[in-house]
């Protein structure tokens, strides 16, 4: 039995869909629910996971923004029926560690993707080890993306880093406009990895690091690894699952 709480956010389009909603299935207290209805776009998506997933609750989202990759659109003929017969599927977040130029460390999770960035109008420059071993040992650039596979047909597509199955197992590494070397495409690596991520000039040079929308200035050292003791627990319509989504992004891609 689908016991439903709602969370939404604040635009009209989400209003309407909470109020058809309510009219039409019994709402639970947050603590009585078994399944969060998320009403939002991608960002209000990511914020409710993060706020809520210790809850250990299902997941499901409903798209009014725009692109809506993690949601499932809304149908007043197929949404209340969909919600019944969802297919579930388990992410697990990057765990993101910083510290800053200061020496305070802090930490953030990320369901998309780690972006490491120049934080001012000179060019980042890093060095990227995973383990004991330098992936790269200078990187001068804008940043670099790591990401998850479930966030790579987000802004790591942007930047052209690869597509990666959600059964894949990997993490991928991606440069953000890379100056040297010039021709660094990035890397795909084990989820297993931890990687460390240096600011090689932190007093000339700051970097911010950015755990989805969790953002951290005048980073020092970035450590970035799978946490697989967190997981979300996501809702798709069965004809529209999140791995149907990534296949269809990476035909587009070869088009």
């Amino acid at each position: 039995m689908i016991k439903a709480n709602i969370i939404f956010d604040k635009n009209k389009l989400s209003k309407k869909i909470k109020s058809y909603l309510t009219k039409n299935i019994k709402i639970f207290s947050m603590r009585r629910c078994n399944l969060i209805i998320v009403i939002g776009g991608d960002g209000f998506m990511l914020q409710t996971l993060k706020k809520f997933y210790k809850l250990k609750k299902h997941f499901y989202g409903i798209n009014s923004g725009n692109y809506g990759f993690l949601m499932n659109k809304f149908s007043t003929k197929k949404t209340i029926r969909n919600l019944s017969k969802a297919k579930m599927i388990s992410i697990s977040p990057l765990e993101m560690k910083v510290k800053n130029k200061h020496g305070i460390t802090r930490k953030s999770i990320a369901i998309n993707e780690v972006s490491i960035l120049r934080q001012g109008k000179q060019t980042a420059s890093l060095s990227i080890v995973n383990g004991n071993k330098y992936i790269i040992k200078k990187l001068i650039s804008d940043g670099v993306l790591v990401s998850t596979p479930a966030g790579s047909t987000a802004y790591n597509l942007s930047v052209h880093g690869p597509i990666l199955n959600l059964d894949s197992k990997k993490i991928s590494i991606s440069p953000i406009s890379p100056f040297r070397p010039r021709r660094w495409k990035g890397k795909i690596i084990s989820e297993k990895s931890k990687i460390i991520i240096k600011n090689l000039n932190f007093k000339k040079r700051p970097i911010s690091a950015v755990a989805d929308n969790v953002e951290v200035r005048n980073a020092k050292i970035i450590s970035i690894k799978t946490n697989k003791n967190i997981k979300f627990n996501l809702l798709y319509d069965r004809n529209n699952s999140l791995q149907k989504k990534i296949k269809i992004e990476q035909l587009r891609r070869e088009t």
